[in-house]
């Protein structure tokens, strides 16, 4: 019998959602599944190429990373256009900026390396680092991750922003498995929800209500079920909507797993 046995957990993600299922589940929880969002595939992305095109056209004086994952794909997918080094080459020539450790990382593993970390591994700071370096007139490479933000991007006054995307992502083909979810979130039949992304959280939420059941969800969400997301950027559109999150102090999917056993352990 492990901590969460007979524990209902909701998972949302479709990137990387096999780990976090097996990881809840070596724990027994019985894991639902339900991936609200469905990610363009990089390779195929024709915005995503054109994105890099458009970085290797003319140098760029400044390159923001925002996340290890995006920065990775965002080179795997170059390497399959026969465009790696040369994008490389490119982004070696500019000051790099990078939300955090794992954005770090990504850079230093491509024999990059960075001019600023964030150390609160948030965008407000990595953004608000870029706007006091002083960008006006210059050329601006900024890698996102899922979804655009403008709320940040705005900031970099007199800047010519060359933003690239990778993990767009739409609704999944098929809702009926979110829909299946919602039904047992609002019959009280889940413990727990897990969010490792924002536009899967905020299209959780925009699901419920084409579905005619946001406001049984949210209700939901307020109050038996624990909603547990990686990060404060995860959590963000759940809290807009007053749902109160739970989150690790790290934001890595192995602390989240941690986090719903000792908020969910059912005592022996």
């Amino acid at each position: 019998m492990g901590e969460l046995s007979g524990i209902a957990i909701g998972v949302t993600a479709e990137r990387r959602a096999e780990d976090l299922i097996t990881a809840l589940e070596r724990y027994g929880a019985e894991v639902r599944h339900a991936p609200t969002i469905t990610i363009v595939p990089l390779d195929a992305d024709p915005e995503l190429r054109s994105g890099t095109e458009a970085v290797l056209a003319e140098p760029v004086e400044f390159t923001v990373v925002t996340t290890g994952a995006g920065f990775r794909g965002w080179l795997d997918a170059a390497a399959g256009w026969g465009l790696r080094e040369p994008l490389l080459d490119r982004l070696g020539e500019s000051r790099i900026y990078a939300r955090g450790p794992k954005a770090v990382g990504a850079v230093r593993g491509a024999g990059l390396r960075e001019a600023f970390s964030a150390e609160s591994e948030s965008n407000a700071e990595l953004f608000g680092a870029v706007a006091e370096a002083g960008v006006a007139g210059s050329r601006v490479a900024v890698q996102l991750h899922g979804t655009p933000l403008p709320e940040h991007t705005s900031t970099l006054t007199g800047a010519s922003l060359v933003e690239v995307q990778p993990y767009r992502w739409y609704s999944p083909p098929d809702v009926r498995p979110v829909h299946e979810l919602i039904d047992a979130v609002v019959a009280g039949e889940v413990g727990a929800l897990a969010f490792t992304s924002a536009p899967a959280a905020a299209n959780f939420l925009a699901l419920a209500w084409s579905y005619g059941r946001y406001e049984e969800v949210v209700a939901a969400l307020r109050g038996p079920v624990v909603v547990a997301c990686v990060g404060p950027v995860t959590a963000a559109p759940l809290e807009e909507a007053g749902i109160r999150t739970a989150q690790p102090e790290r934001q890595r999917l192995g602390a989240l797993v941690k986090l719903l056993v000792s908020t969910l352990s059912v005592p022996d």
